[in-house]
């Protein structure tokens, strides 16, 4: 496709020390900031004291409505006019649901995709400054985050173009600490989004070169950021996949591992990065028998990208090796049990993420994905 549009964060910056450019960046944007973390603020306190007048607000796990809903109205009470989401995806998407809520005011269940009214955003949201201390989702250039409702058992997006990070800053020696399943998790769901949008349906050649580089940055950097966490060198070509993952499903769409990670993740909890890795052989093996002469031979180039080898079975075989490797288990193993299987696979086939898969996804044929993922 050679007709479409592209937004992302105001100003990137990448690269080892370029956490040291916050304060600056906080400065330009407001006087009162919000800081949201992960569930140990003090992990980043040498960041967070230099940032005057600020407040922290700790996320803990999967932002759920109810985390929300605390953090605007923290954020109003504080009297913020910058947010700042320092920490993993979940950190970062609940910090832009906050800066959205802080200023439209009402119930993120006004605004929320599927479950919700689906409003839009009418007023700007507050200043977002995105700092991602893990490699995995791109959240620091996508304009949604997401949420869990525990009452629906599913996970949802809020959307606004006002959602976009005005300041991206992405260190991938923030990321050294992070454990090895989590390296795992969340750096084989980034190669996914890498993959995803290259054979989406809604591709286009600018998203194509974002793919083609996170794609080769996962596949020399990923095994060794799981074995040695402190190697630098992997871990940014780990954070620079993350990076070029989220500038790609932001302009390119997803597809069927998302259809269902999102439904799935909220209904046995899981991590999302863990869904996405356990189910992708199946989404592949399904995509490549229906789809098109162009979509296998999309599928051959990732795996020619992985591996030297311009072939489908080759991106099967390299993620089977890779998934045995960093002990990714199967969905019988994260809790998907045979009766759970026809809600979650109703869910998929609605699920905003499964209209860019390439070829058409029924609830049967979610059926048949998930099973062959447990």
């Amino acid at each position: 496709m050679t007709d479409f549009t592209f937004a992302t964060a105001g100003r990137i910056s990448f690269g080892v020390g370029r956490r040291s450019e916050l304060a600056a960046a906080v400065a330009g944007l407001g006087s009162r900031p919000f800081v949201c973390t992960g569930s140990d603020p003090s992990r980043h306190e040498d960041l967070i004291d230099r940032l005057p007048e600020a407040a922290s607000f700790a996320v803990r796990g999967e932002p759920t409505m109810d985390v929300v809903r605390a953090g605007a109205q923290a954020a109003r009470e504080h009297g913020a006019d910058v947010v700042v989401g320092l920490g993993g995806g979940a950190v970062l998407d609940a910090a832009k649901i906050i800066a959205a809520l802080a200023t439209n005011g009402g119930d993120p269940m006004d605004y929320a995709e599927v479950i919700g009214k689906g409003q839009p955003l009418t007023v700007p949201c507050l200043p977002f400054v995105a700092v991602p201390t893990t490699s995995g989702t791109g959240s620091e250039v996508t304009a949604n985050g997401v949420v869990t409702s525990t009452e629906h058992r599913v996970k949802v997006s809020l959307r606004s173009p006002s959602m976009l990070a005005r300041v991206a800053i992405v260190d991938p020696e923030l990321t050294v600490g992070c454990p090895p399943s989590v390296t795992a998790h969340a750096g084989l769901d980034a190669l996914v989004q890498c993959i995803e949008p290259f054979v989406s349906a809604f591709a286009n050649p600018l998203v194509d070169g974002f793919c083609r580089e996170g794609i080769r940055r996962a596949a020399t950097g990923l095994r060794r950021a799981f074995d040695d966490g402190t190697d630098l060198a992997a871990r940014t070509d780990v954070a620079l996949c993350s990076l070029l993952s989220g500038l790609a499903l932001a302009n390119g769409k997803l597809g069927a591992a998302h259809g269902i990670a999102g439904p799935l993740g909220g209904y046995i909890g899981a991590p999302h990065g863990a869904i996405t890795a356990s189910v992708m052989v199946a989404v592949c093996e399904f995509n490549i028998a229906h789809g098109s002469d162009e979509t296998r031979s999309r599928y051959a180039e990732v795996g020619e990208l992985l591996t030297g080898n311009r072939h489908p079975e080759a991106l099967l075989d390299w993620w089977n090796e890779t998934t045995a490797e960093l002990g990714v288990e199967g969905l019988a193993a994260l809790g998907l049990t045979e009766d759970g299987i026809p809600t979650v696979a109703e869910a998929a086939a609605k699920a905003s993420s499964t209209k860019g898969n390439p070829v058409p996804v029924s609830a049967d044929d979610f059926a048949g994905i998930l099973r062959r993922s447990l």
